[in-house]
């Protein structure tokens, strides 16, 4: 396997190939390292490149094995997003407003390092993760590996597009309202948002909406990596194993006001899954339940709003913000303290509610976006309000399970007649990664989607 395969392969096969003696820890991580520089000038995925650190880092990942020493991620480079704690530096959260460094890595980075992994760069996000794109007036756009004209999605969309593009076999995110499924189904990659509180952020973030999770090119990738950041679950196992037969709902209702459209190409994409999914021998149903669309939908965005509010109250230079970020945070300062109570106190009948489809099924089928991905500065000249009235249109799938805390994917659903990438979404049962894991690993098994690359990025 050449080097620019390599890159391609994933976290899981780097790591067979490490194991086996096959690849050096140095020679990946130069390469990803020289990939980085060629390609990501254009791109824009890293916040922050780990040259120095990842090299030294590497050559004693090699020396390790050298010495008959093994672990999971041994030698194996990787990304995270930059609101992940890192010792030593600012946790800028994708603004320019942060100059106090953290006191220490997150957990999850630390349970990364411990498993031999290379942290070799941070990732970009847009202003306090509030957007479904990357970019900011100051550090201009993140663009999408498929094409340079279209965004990546956010907020992870740095992660994303470092991963899409062969930079790195994996990269971590994460996800308040869709911040890994977004870019994951923009790039063409598996992203899953874990059950809340199943991989450690040491302390609730957006009163609890927020999970991390990975962005990969690979199921077995995701898996390999929630064993390392959850371990005791076994993953791994339920990732490569075929899925006793499922109860599958389809649903086509997003939650939100009536009237959403839905792209053709995004609805033609989920009923091609669900076929697929009959053809493997799955009970697939339509099912559109009432999901307390307007009330649900309505105290999520008073939530966003306060979260936005208390993100901002926590830099040291808010004044750094863009202005429609600022104005975002501004409309979450002048909300009723009671109405920021009565949205926190919907949560658990809001939860009970919508977990009922899991009384009689075991996953639950959605599209990830209403449309495919967005083009560069598309919503520039919008103001706060318009625009997240637009993204809470596009990404109106994604919330609910924000806030019910479901374990939910993205999943590759192969591409628009112009090439940008298309998924579906599969959520689960509370707690319940590995069911997702083995459908979507089944799917993967049958509908293979790593092989193809971004064509720009798919050379030495």
């Amino acid at each position: 396997m050449d080097l620019t395969d390599a890159c391609f392969a994933g976290a899981a096969r780097q790591a067979d190939l490490l194991r086996a003696g096959d690849l050096t820890s140095r020679d990946l991580v130069a390469e990803c390292l020289r990939r980085i520089d060629r390609h990501d000038r254009d791109l824009n995925a890293f916040r922050l490149v780990f040259t120095d650190r990842a090299r030294a880092e590497a050559e004693q990942a090699d020396a390790r094995r050298a010495r008959g020493e093994d672990a999971p991620l041994l030698g194996v480079p990787v990304a995270v997003k930059e609101d992940l704690a890192l010792h030593g530096l600012p946790t800028t959260g994708g603004t320019a407003g942060v100059d106090t460094p953290a006191a220490a890595d997150v957990t999850l980075v630390r349970r990364l390092r411990d498993a031999g992994a290379i942290v070799i760069g941070r990732t970009r996000m847009p202003e306090l993760g509030l957007w479904p794109y990357t970019e900011s007036s100051w550090a201009g756009p993140t663009r999408n590996p498929w094409s340079r004209e279209h965004s990546p999605g956010g907020s992870s969309g740095g992660s994303a597009a470092a991963v899409a593009a062969g930079l790195v076999g994996a990269a971590i995110g994460t996800d308040g309202a869709g911040s890994i499924r977004i870019p994951s189904a923009c790039t063409g990659l598996f992203g899953l948002k874990p059950h809340r509180d199943h991989v450690p952020l040491d302390e609730p973030v957006w009163t609890g909406l927020v999970c991390a999770g990975p962005i990969t090119r690979h199921v077995r990738d995701a898996a390999l990596l929630l064993d390392v950041l959850a371990p005791g679950h076994e993953h791994t196992a339920a990732a490569t194993t075929d899925p006793r037969r499922l109860r599958i709902a389809v649903s086509l209702r997003p939650w939100g006001p009536p009237g959403i459209p839905i792209n053709g190409e995004v609805r033609d994409a989920v009923l091609d899954t669900a076929g697929l999914l009959v053809d493997l021998g799955h009970d697939v149903t339509r099912l559109d339940p009432e999901l307390r669309e307007i009330t649900g939908s309505t105290a999520f965005a008073a939530r966003y709003l306060h979260c936005a509010a208390i993100s901002e109250a926590r830099l040291d230079h808010p004044e750094r913000l863009d202005r429609r970020t600022r104005h975002a945070a501004a409309l979450g300062r002048a909300l009723p303290a009671a109405t920021v109570q009565a949205a926190l106190d919907q949560q658990e009948p809001l939860t009970a509610h919508a977990n009922r489809v899991f009384t009689d099924h075991d996953l639950l089928l959605t599209p990830v976006l209403t449309r495919p991905p967005l083009r560069i500065a598309e919503w520039r000249h919008r103001s706060a309000v318009p625009t997240l009235l637009a993204a809470a249109r596009m990404t109106t799938f994604l919330h609910l399970w924000n806030v019910t805390g479901n374990p939910a994917a993205a999943v590759p659903a192969g591409h628009t007649r112009t090439g940008l990438p298309l998924a579906v979404q599969l959520v689960g049962a509370p707690h319940d990664e590995n069911t997702v894991l083995a459908a979507a690993g089944q799917l993967e098994r049958a509908r293979p989607w790593a092989d193809r690359r971004p064509p720009a990025y798919d050379t030495r």
